[in-house]
Formats: C-alpha cells, sequence, structure tokens
C-alpha cells in the first residue's frame, strides 16, 4: 500500500515538474491541516504567493496539504525524506515515532506564553536541524506554533486529578505519557477524529490548541475547558528535501531562509502572542471574540496545586521516561539548551 502510495504521488509530482516553464524552479509543497488558522493564513499564503512574488517569478509552488492529500500526519517527513514532494510540514510529535529525540523540541509545562515558547524552540533549533538532517533525509527551513494545547472534556473535571481514570486524546507522544502518569488512559486518535470519537463515547476528553479545537468545532462536543497547557504548543517543522535543497542555487536558497523566517515564522510567533486569551474567550464566552461567535464552555484555570503535580510528574516521570526513548546524548544536549533556557534540568 505505501509502495503504491509512493509511485502514484511520485508520478503526480513528476507531472507538476513537467508542467512548469523551463526557467522556473518548481516546488510541491505539502501543507500542515488544511482547516485550521496556521495553514490558511501562514503556510498557504507564504507559499503561493509571497515566496513566487519574491522570487520574480523564478520559483514556482503546487501545493496541498497532507489531509487533503490523505496521507496520515506521521508519514509525512518520511514520504518527504524519500522524495516524494519537495517541501513539507507537519507536527513534529506525530513524527516521534520514527525519532523519539524529537520530543524534546516541545515539552508540555514548561512555556506558558509565546515568547517562552519561542525562546524553547530557538534553544532546541540545533538538534532539530540534525534530527531532519540525519532521521529524514531534509534540511529545516522554519518551527511555527499550534496554541498552547488544553484539556477539552466532555465530563464535569474541576483539578487535575479528575482526570484520573479518563480515557484521553493526547496530542503527542509526551503528552500521553503525562496523562498516563496522572492516572488517566491515553488514546491514540486522530485530530479530524477527535469530534466522532468524543461524541461515540470513545474518549472523555482531548488534548489540542485552544484555537484549533475552536475552529474544529470541539465547542459542540465537549463541555469543560481546562486552561493548564499540558500538550506543550504543537510545534509544526517545516523542511525541504536535501536532495532538493542540495539542488537550488545559493540565490534561492539564500531567498527561502530569508524570506521564510521574516515572511512566514515571525508572523506566527508575533500574532500567536496573546491569541490564547481571545481563543479561551471564544471558547468560554468570558471576554471578546473575533473570530466569530462566542461558545459557553465552562472555564476551569489551573490551581496553584494543579502546576505544582504537573511540574513535578513532568520532571519525575515524564521527562526521564524520554531518555529512555530518545537515549542519554539527546538528554544531554537537551539540558544544555533547551533545559537551560527553560530552567528544567533532566537527572541523568
Amino acid at each position: 500500500m505505501k509502495t503504491s502510495l509512493r509511485t502514484g504521488l511520485l508520478a503526480g509530482s513528476a507531472v507538476l515538474l513537467m508542467a512548469s516553464p523551463a526557467f522556473a524552479e518548481s516546488l510541491s509543497v505539502v501543507g500542515s491541516w488544511s482547516s485550521l488558522p496556521l495553514y490558511q493564513n501562514y503556510e498557504e499564503p507564504y507559499w503561493t504567493e509571497t515566496l513566487p512574488e519574491a522570487s520574480d517569478g523564478e520559483i514556482e509552488v503546487e501545493m496541498t496539504t497532507f489531509d487533503q492529500m490523505g496521507v496520515a500526519g506521521s508519514d509525512v517527513y518520511r514520504l518527504l525524506g524519500d522524495g516524494v514532494f519537495d517541501v513539507g510540514m507537519t507536527v513534529a510529535d506525530y513524527t516521534v515515532g520514527d525519532a523519539p529525540e524529537l520530543e524534546g523540541l516541545d515539552v508540555p509545562l514548561v512555556a506558558t506564553t509565546a515568547s517562552e515558547a519561542e525562546e524553547m524552540v530557538d534553544a532546541a533549533r540545533p538538534m532539530v536541524e540534525d534530527i531532519m538532517r540525519d532521521r529524514f533525509n531534509s534540511k529545516m527551513l522554519a518551527i511555527a506554533p499550534y496554541p498552547p494545547q488544553v484539556v477539552f472534556c466532555d465530563a464535569e473535571v474541576a483539578s487535575l486529578e479528575d482526570l484520573e481514570g479518563l480515557k484521553i486524546r493526547g496530542s503527542g507522544r509526551m503528552t500521553t505519557k503525562f496523562l498516563e502518569a496522572l492516572g488517566a488512559e491515553g488514546v491514540n486518535v486522530d485530530f479530524a477524529e477527535v469530534p466522532g470519537a468524543l461524541e461515540r463515547g470513545v474518549i472523555d476528553c482531548g488534548v489540542t490548541g485552544a484555537g484549533s479545537g475552536y475552529s474544529a468545532g470541539w465547542w459542540e462536543v465537549t463541555t469543560h475547558l481546562m486552561t493548564l497547557p499540558l500538550g506543550g504548543w504543537d510545534s509544526v517543522v517545516t523542511a525541504m528535501n536535501l536532495d532538493k535543497w542540495n539542488s537550488l542555487s545559493e540565490e534561492h536558497q539564500e531567498l527561502i531562509q530569508t524570506t521564510i523566517k521574516e515572511d512566514f515564522e515571525d508572523k506566527v510567533w508575533a500574532d500567536a502572542e496573546g491569541a490564547f486569551e481571545e481563543d479561551i474567550a471564544c471558547l468560554t464566552g468570558k471576554g471578546e471574540c473575533s473570530r466569530g461567535d462566542a461558545r459557553d464552555m465552562t472555564l476551569v484555570e489551573p490551581t496553584e496545586e494543579d502546576s505544582e503535580t504537573a511540574r513535578r510528574v513532568l520532571e519525575e516521570t515524564v521527562l526521564p521516561e524520554w531518555v529512555d526513548r530518545a537515549g542519554e546524548d539527546w538528554a544531554e544536549r537537551w539540558n544544555e539548551t533547551v533545559g537551560e533556557t527553560v530552567g528544567v534540568q533532566i537527572p541523568l
């Protein structure tokens, strides 16, 4: 099945390339979730408008998204490394089955504001560059956040201890391990399938970004919103197949690196500051919502005890378990970079 998928996708990519003018550099680009603002407001405009215009037509782009292609988010980097398409982006946490060290990019609870999350990502960037090159034959181009990952529940919850025994969809493996350490049952459900799983009672809660949950209508099938950021920021890594990158001229490489930072990555991070508060307002009706109709979910804010419990579980259980999956060498690099930045050290 995967072989036939690759063959079909490669054939499609070849058609795109043959259809392009001889003088133009053609890129086949696969974006993240098509229904969410990160793709609609940032990824698609950058790749289909900003970059072609900045290149004076020397770079042409054909763009789709992995969900529109029917490809799992966890397969994006693997297919990218194989050259099925030229540029791909997905949530890094989706791909940790292939690269467990990538879990260190987006650790829950250590960054509670966009500026703190950006500092965390900047500290992790050299690690991510190496992982993308060595694991996925890819050149890392950008890292952009989804909103902070919070808990949507179709159950009455008032504190972290109320999550014990509930079936919860995590936004990534480290988040799922965190939930299990709290006594919940972690359940693997694709983002697009979560509303149906909640409606059928397959799960009781799900973790995703507050803004993503608003856009995807999770408020229709849940009642309580717990705002402790148990799932980090679900960073989305944009990368280019390394062979394709090496085939580009130095001028085109420099143009892409400059514009993707200034016209894509920096804009996403700038807009992330303060967006969380409005996302919560849109979901709960407590504050101004410019994105659409405000909803009426019950807001569950973390107590001091919740925050202390979560931090203890992270440092004593979740991070040491990650070391077992990723190895001590990566944990040492994490301590020296991300750990120093966020004030957390994994005992080794």
